[in-house]
């Protein structure tokens, strides 16, 4: 293997890079991926998980997705989300890994290009998306890959997942992040209100209109434009909605000019849209325009692990700076959240103002965290990729067989069983 050729390769890349060896040993680093850390980096002699992680085996023995491993078992590119040791402390990256073959098809090694995720973090920041879930992991990486693109991205989950956060983080890690970011709350918008809302509209175009107004539309140009709850615009203003992202033009309301639209589309919605278009409420045309790159969040109940440090997150903002005891911390680990991260910020808040301590006890939580309800009743209509996430990920939970056995039982292909369970952050025992 030529170092210098190889080199050359990792040199021409902007990002962060390494050339790993299959002993993990970094042989070529390029510059960004030396200013990312804090350690000297010895070609030839470093070893990538004790530069990125301060350890002493590699990720997969620690307790980690290692993307070499992935790469292995594939024979093709990988990708995982890790937190790293960066100079600016723990910090997310998103890792793509690629393996290197020569002319005769023989392994070289590995090329590792790095995306750093400035939009989250797993410590108490402000504005930023909070957790270290293996589901939250799986989201960040979607949400890294939708945001390098202009593509229609619909965002799918509960109420209280924080589908404007993500929105946010998509808008702020793309091109288009120096330009507004706009939201259009669609709930509770008549036809008349929607259109003069988004189309802007002339003086004397109906009674009250005495000045000219600009458009949500005309307000993003350049930026991202954000439709919280999709689900609920008007059938009747579907057509019209689905005419500007066909087009990219639109009309004020009682104009006869017609205007430019230049917007990133980000859409949202915790209804099964899928089944509106079955039952015709919804348009097909008009989903498969919003739906070009699904995102699915996972509701908190699947993110137990990121319980304690959103806690955590939550209470850093309170000037009084208080602190969940352990059993306060057992508390709310066993309760559901229905409402999700928005359940969580209120049931904090509650528990802050109860608690006569700077420690927050478990007689401090307000009632509704000890209330027993019967699964049915706390799910109610749950939408069909939410009951697809939710039995795959009770279904790897105990299963021992191969994912060739699995995706056979499934009657799914293996590559869409792998694809679904990577996209949940999920993965079998064997």
């Amino acid at each position: 293997m030529n170092i210098a050729i190889v080199q050359a390769m990792i040199d021409a890349i902007d990002k962060p890079a390494i050339f790993i060896n299959q002993d993990y040993i970094i042989e070529a680093v390029n510059t960004p991926y030396r200013d990312t850390y804090p350690v000297n980096i010895k070609p030839g002699f470093s070893k990538c998980f004790t530069v990125s992680h301060n350890n002493a085996r590699p990720c997969d023995q620690c307790g980690e997705t290692c993307p070499m491993t992935q790469c292995k078992e594939t024979g093709r590119s990988a990708s995982t989300v890790h937190i790293h040791a960066t100079n600016q402390g723990q910090s997310y990256c998103d890792i793509l890994m690629r393996p290197v073959h020569d002319s005769t098809g023989e392994l070289l090694g590995y090329l590792e290009i790095l995306d750093k995720l400035a939009f989250a973090s797993n410590k108490p920041s402000e504005g930023k998306m909070i957790g270290e879930s293996d589901a939250f992991k799986a989201m960040l990486n979607k949400i890294n890959r939708a945001a390098k693109s202009d593509i229609a991205v619909l965002l799918q989950g509960e109420t209280g997942t924080g589908k404007e956060l993500v929105s946010q983080a998509l808008h702020s890690s793309s091109d288009r992040a120096d330009k507004p970011f706009v939201v259009i709350e669609c709930t509770g918008l008549t036809d008349a209100l929607f259109e003069s809302e988004l189309f802007g509209y002339e003086k004397g175009a109906f009674t009250g209109a005495t000045t000219n107004k600009k458009g949500l539309v005309e307000a993003a140009n350049g930026g991202t434009l954000f439709f919280d709850e999709i689900g609920d615009v008007p059938l009747s203003m579907q057509v019209k909605l689905l005419r500007l992202l066909e087009t990219q033009t639109y009309r004020p309301v009682g104009s006869v000019h017609v205007k430019q639209a230049n917007f990133r589309l980000v859409s949202a919605s915790h209804k099964d849209l899928k089944s509106m278009v079955a039952k015709g409420t919804f348009r097909q045309d008009l989903y498969y325009r919003i739906a070009g790159f699904p995102i699915f969040l996972p509701p908190l109940r699947k993110r137990q692990d990121d319980i304690i440090l959103l806690c955590e997150h939550i209470l850093s903002s309170f000037s009084d700076k208080k602190r969940l005891h352990n059993n306060a911390k057992q508390a709310l680990m066993q309760y559901p959240f229905p409402g999700n991260v928005r359940e969580l910020k209120n049931v904090i808040e509650q528990a802050s103002l109860l608690a006569d301590e700077n420690t927050i006890f478990e007689s401090d939580l307000p009632d509704s965290v000890f209330e027993k309800k019967d699964d049915e009743a706390l799910e109610g209509v749950v939408p069909l990729d939410v009951i697809e996430a939710n039995y795959l990920t009770n279904i790897v939970q105990d299963y021992t067989g191969s994912i060739d056995d699995l995706a056979e039982s499934l009657n799914v292909s293996k590559r869409t069983l792998y694809r679904k369970l990577q996209a949940l952050g999920l993965k079998l025992s064997q």
